[in-house]
């Protein structure tokens, strides 16, 4: 009872807009296969929910305990209950946090897929997304677990894109980027030079043709621009040839 929650880049991020609390978006999600966390389902009598391999996160902030609840919640199901009196979740971590590579929604995904197996659930992979959705925005993304998709909306509608498994190479400072931090700096510095008209039909190109044909990680990730005003320090990094995965602080390019 174990699987793998693989990481992502975002070979484009574009912001569509805001409605007053969230963002909008079009992004090219591709999943990273060389880098991944481990979750296991382990014997083990345990009182209550049980996580080991995240220590430094606390239970009630943990993406795979905040799935663990909503799952709950939406089915009612004794079953999974009754499973996690019996097993505890040990987690395998190699995704860096607050790095832009998705690890804490790709666990959060990865776990209910493996819940939904182990248990025998009665729910199609479109609701699994859906309850996914409510507690991140990254999550139906690899509650789908394609290898490359085009995500928009506040992240709930995920189209498989079907192109070339791409290779990547993955560098990622020792900067903590909040995601929060990044996404309010967009909004009070950049949300007003938003030109929906510049990216049209990124969407049905290959990303392997979109990072030869634009080069320019500015452009092909708006919150990239919004991130180095938050952290300045991330001008010092990577420079030509290397692209921003999501709000950071990571960095990428194929192999």
């Amino acid at each position: 009872m174990k699987i793998k929650a693989y990481a992502k880049v975002n070979i484009f991020l574009k912001i569509t807009g805001h409605n007053g609390e969230y963002h909008t978006l079009l992004s090219r999600f591709v999943k990273v296969k060389s880098l991944y966390d481990e979750i296991e389902f382990v014997p083990c009598e345990c009182d209550s929910f049980t996580i080991e391999g995240c220590d430094d996160v606390p239970l009630e902030s943990n993406t795979i305990y905040k799935a663990y609840k909503a799952l709950n919640e939406h089915t009612g199901d004794l079953d999974i209950l009754n499973f996690f009196y019996k097993h505890k979740v040990v987690v395998k971590k190699n995704i860096p946090s607050q790095a832009g590579l998705g690890g804490g929604s790709s666990d959060a995904g990865a776990f209910m897929r493996l819940v939904r197996d182990v248990c025998n659930l009665m729910i199609n992979t479109d609701e699994l997304a859906k309850i996914g959705a409510t507690i991140g925005a990254d999550i139906p993304f690899f509650v789908y677990d394609y290898p490359s998709a085009n995500v928009s909306g506040f992240g709930e509608v995920v189209e498989r894109f079907d192109e070339e498994e791409l290779n990547f190479e993955i560098y990622t400072p020792s900067i903590n980027c909040d995601t929060s931090v990044v996404y309010k700096t967009f909004k009070e510095k950049l949300l007003d030079s938003i030109s929906l008209c510049s990216f049209i039909g990124w969407d049905k190109i290959e990303s392997k043709t979109i990072l030869k044909l634009i080069n320019d990680p500015i452009i092909l990730n708006d919150l990239y621009q919004a991130s180095l005003i938050a952290y300045p320090m991330l001008k010092e990094e990577k420079g030509e040839d290397w692209f921003f995965s999501g709000s950071g602080s990571s960095f990428f390019r194929l192999t």
